[in-house]
């Protein structure tokens, strides 16, 4: 059997339930098969008794509330039933040890999940004079480049020390704590990467490879294999 890959969603402006296309081709395509799990879903833990993985997809902001901050003058809009909702998840498939995979925003909240921290703006909090990371430029280009970490599961997969990701967010990564460790960071010192040592795949990135895939990417593809792999393992 396929792995059961539980994919989290957003709202739309009408109160829709929303999930992008290219997160579930790129889940398909890795072979695993796609269940969109709405905003404010409830018996979280029996949901995630059925699941093999799960992954967090982009988009609003986290909550700065959630790690202790009062919110910053440019912040976006934020969504606290999704947040709320999600971090559940990832803890309690965390403790069953079933492979988690963050995107962008569900990176960022993973981060939050295991006591970490989120500049609410990178531009206005770090550096002016950072690069570029909110492409004009279509998803499906890399954009700029990422140094990674030797030694790492991100290493191995890429099987080089330097590629290049597209790049959609004006948030960033701030602290991490461990089990977490960073595995890539781009050239302006922004986090790009991380892995958990004590899981046996947590793992999340800022760029965007669902949108890679389209265009065969190696290490978009990568991910999403290694992904789909770990949840076919089912040592659980």
């Amino acid at each position: 059997m396929k792995p059961l890959i539980g994919v989290t969603s957003d709202i739309d402006r009408n109160g829709d339930t929303l999930v992008q296309t290219r997160y579930i081709r790129a889940v398909r395509q890795a072979g695993g098969v796609p269940v969109i799990l709405p905003v404010g879903l409830e018996a979280i833990e029996d949901v995630c008794d059925r699941l093999d993985g799960v992954l967090l997809i982009g988009g609003e902001d986290v909550d700065p509330y959630l790690y202790g901050e009062e919110p910053h003058r440019q912040l976006g809009k934020v969504l606290p039933e999704r947040d709320e909702s999600e971090l559940t998840l990832i803890k309690t498939m965390a403790d069953q040890d079933k492979p988690v995979f963050g995107i962008c925003r569900g990176y960022q909240l993973i981060n939050v999940a295991f006591g970490g921290t989120i500049y609410q703006d990178m531009y206005a909090q770090l550096s002016e004079d950072l690069l570029q990371h909110h492409q004009l430029t279509d998803l499906d280009f890399a954009f700029h480049s990422i140094d990674i970490v030797g030694d790492s599961k991100l290493a191995e997969w890429a099987g080089t020390s330097e590629v290049r990701v597209n790049s959609l967010h004006h948030q960033a990564v701030k602290e991490v704590h461990a089990p977490l460790v960073v595995t890539a960071v781009a050239k302006d010192g922004v986090i790009e990467a991380f892995e958990s040592t004590a899981h046996r795949f947590v793992v999340g990135v800022q760029w965007h490879p669902e949108a890679m895939v389209k265009r065969e990417d190696r290490l978009s593809l990568k991910l999403f294999e290694k992904f789909i792999e770990a949840a076919g393992e089912r040592k659980y």
